[in-house]
């Protein structure tokens, strides 16, 4: 039963602005969930789940992780203004970026949490991202530069 009202409360959230708990509470007993005030709260601490400021200007229940969509149009301007270039070799990625800037867009491609990235490492001005094959490599790069295309026309 836990686990089941754990997936609705995920559902219910991402698909309603929730603000408090009696509105969560209302939404859940609305599907037949019989909860109590005190089950919401261990459930909002069992998922982690945090208040974040909404489209509308509201506080409202997440999960605290971003969509993609928003993941890339907010790195867009970082991989914009950073990157100088994009190449692979084998299941390596190397990213140049101007001095001083490849943390940041390191950051911002973690935060992306890419498919078939395994990890990445920065220095200076240069990204190394370590992907689990060739093809997944190309597929960052070339998704990379779509990116960039996407930013600079």
């Amino acid at each position: 039963m836990k686990k089941r009202r754990h997936a609705r409360i995920l559902d219910l959230i991402n698909n309603h602005d929730i603000e408090t708990q009696e509105e969560l509470q209302a939404y859940l007993q609305k599907d037949g969930f019989e909860v109590t005030q005190a089950t919401i709260s261990r459930d909002i601490k069992e998922l982690r789940l945090v208040k974040e400021l909404s489209d509308r200007g509201r506080y409202v229940y997440s999960t605290g992780k971003k969509s993609t969509t928003d993941a890339i149009r907010r790195a867009g301007g970082i991989f914009s203004e950073s990157i100088i270039s994009v190449d692979y070799a084998m299941n390596t990625v190397c990213v140049k970026c101007f001095p001083g800037m490849a943390s940041a867009v390191c950051t911002a491609v973690d935060a992306m949490e890419w498919n078939g990235v395994v990890g990445t490492i920065s220095g200076d001005d240069t990204i190394f991202v370590l992907c689990k094959t060739e093809e997944f490599a190309k597929v960052f790069t070339k998704n990379l530069e779509k990116i960039l295309n996407v930013k600079n026309s």
